[in-house]
């Protein structure tokens, strides 16, 4: 092992020390199932500070998206390696999914002979920007969980999440969630928590541009921006910032900061993309379109936001009395949109 690997291993084994299986890495069932819903985050991640720990440069929030998410089936099978599909389609071992996936899963293995056969429906589109490795890693932890009979606490949930894809450890909560940074070396101190506030008429809008694959991915895409961008000096500030403003607004039920601060926020992280080389550009014409169609809206006193994570896919922020209206505006347009209520029900 190298010293990454190290410090992976070491980290595995600290989370799994509060393990109720005394023998964490036996199954205590046939199959393990777990869901867990997609996330949008209001205020970013981009970039981390330590890859072998998948330790964010700034802290995050998100809401979770009700009916939108992933359900996991994970069961240990006699072969020589893991059989893994998507949405009923068997993977090849060299693709992307599957392989981030197998090493994944190396850590929870007892012996590295052991396969698994995972089972992952997705109801999002993979890679085009909605998060869907965010509610992927997220159900495949707690069908880990169940499998094995952890039981482990949320936190310690969201920690191993994190480990499989930094957003997935704000899928383990639905409503609001805030991933901290944390300062420590370790990790430990990198988790997520549920921000207990509740917004009934907090309403989400999407806006499907391309449900394709993306054609740089959000990994390859930090590290590129991270090393490149020299406008990228001034994000972790300007995040740890927005941060602490969308959480105060979530908490004083101020919609306008809330959405004025997720917007400018998304769009900062956009431009330190651009100002990449090669740049990278989400961005399609429809995108530029629903924007200025956003823009054109406030103008008329309709007062609706967007963000944007790393794809060409805009979620809409409006409140419940706005919903007829911003409909109407992207109906006229020729532009799909669907609307959810995270507090729903």
């Amino acid at each position: 092992m190298n010293n990454d690997q190290k410090r992976q291993a070491a980290f595995i084994r600290h989370l799994l020390q509060s393990s109720k299986n005394s023998s964490p890495l036996t199954p205590q069932k046939a199959c393990g199932v777990g869901t867990a819903p997609v996330n949008i985050a209001l205020s970013k991640y981009w970039g981390k500070r330590d890859k072998a720990l998948n330790l964010p440069i700034n802290g995050s929030v998100s809401i979770s998206l009700p009916g939108l998410g992933t359900e996991t089936r994970l069961k240990p099978i006699n072969a020589e390696k893991d059989r893994i599909s998507l949405n009923g389609k068997p993977l090849a071992d060299n693709a992307v999914f599957a392989e981030r996936l197998s090493r994944f899963l190396d850590w929870f293995r007892d012996d590295r002979e052991s396969a698994f056969e995972v089972e992952t429906h997705n109801t999002v589109p993979t890679a085009a920007g909605l998060a869907s490795s965010a509610s992927g890693y997220a159900a495949l932890v707690l069908a880990l969980d169940d499998l094995f009979d952890w039981q482990l606490p949320k936190e310690t949930l969201s920690l191993l999440a994190r480990f499989g894809s930094g957003s997935a450890s704000r899928s383990l909560f639905n409503g609001f969630a805030i991933w901290h940074r944390g300062s420590r070396e370790d990790g430990l101190d990198s988790f997520a928590e549920p921000l207990q506030v509740e917004w009934p008429d907090l309403t989400i809008g999407l806006v499907k541009v391309n449900t394709g694959e993306k054609p740089v991915g959000s990994t390859a895409g930090m590290q590129q921006t991270v090393e490149t961008c020299d406008l990228y000096q001034s994000w972790p500030q300007q995040a740890e910032r927005d941060l602490q403003t969308i959480i105060n607004a979530i908490k004083s039920n101020d919609f306008s900061t809330m959405g004025k601060t997720a917007e400018h926020n998304a769009l900062s992280m956009h431009a330190t993309m651009i100002a990449t080389w090669p740049p990278i550009v989400y961005w399609q014409p429809e995108s530029l379109s629903a924007m200025q169609l956003v823009w054109s809206l406030r103008e008329q006193n309709i007062e609706v936001y967007f963000t944007m994570d790393a794809g060409p896919n805009l979620k809409l922020l409006l409140q419940e009395k706005d919903r007829a209206a911003v409909q109407k505006a992207f109906q006229e347009r020729g532009i799909g949109i669907e609307f959810l209520h995270p507090f729903s029900g």
